[in-house]
């Protein structure tokens, strides 16, 4: 499962916010900051959810607004011709920082900081090994089990689940489930561009 396969549809989705980003006098910089902005506040939000359950609601709009703003910085610089490889640096840099906040965030609401730890070590690598890739000369590498887009959207359905879905299933609750999934699938996703990584280099 992957929706960074989608990438080419919410291109043309987030257009009418592209125009008005770019009419107020937005920068790309600026959007990826703001993301980042975003995540911190929606991880310190689902650190408090796990004494107030309700405010997984709130961290689920934010993570979706993150989603949005993280697709908007690429679009915008493309639409003002001011894509840069500073810009792409700051802008991983930044989604990197927001995975870590988000996903501690996460781990601190349901306590459990060994699974966060194990999730956040998933995604790190995932993400890392689409990006060396390109380091050793392969285009950037999205594919695999879980990508970006598939996190974010799976933390923002199980925020809005969460709520009301407070008894533990099994040993976990299900953020702790999905903490489960991201350590897992994460680190297979890891695996998964390794080697296609590895086949194209051979």
């Amino acid at each position: 499962m992957t929706l960074d396969r989608f990438r080419s549809v919410a291109d043309r989705v987030i257009v009418p916010f592209v125009a008005g980003a770019a009419r107020v006098g937005l920068t790309p910089n600026a959007v990826s900051t703001l993301a980042f902005v975003v995540a911190a506040v929606a991880g310190g939000t689902f650190y408090l959810a796990g004494e107030m359950p309700m405010l997984y609601l709130v961290g689920a709009f934010l993570v979706f607004q993150n989603g949005l703003l993280d697709l908007l910085d690429g679009a915008l610089a493309r639409e003002l011709g001011t894509a840069s490889k500073a810009g792409d640096l700051l802008d991983h840099v930044l989604d990197r920082y927001a995975d870590i906040v988000i996903i501690v965030g996460l781990a601190g609401g349901v306590g459990n900081w060994a699974l966060g730890i194990a999730a956040v070590t998933g995604v790190l690598m995932t993400s890392y090994l689409g990006t060396q890739a390109q380091a050793v000369g392969i285009d950037r590498v999205y594919g695999g089990l879980l990508g970006r887009a598939d996190r974010l959207v799976l933390v923002g359905l199980v925020a809005l689940v969460a709520p009301f879905v407070t008894a533990t299933l099994g040993p976990f609750t299900v953020v702790g489930w999905l903490l489960v999934v991201f350590a897992v699938v994460g680190h297979l996703t890891a695996i998964q561009r390794f080697y296609y990584s590895m086949r194209s280099l051979s």
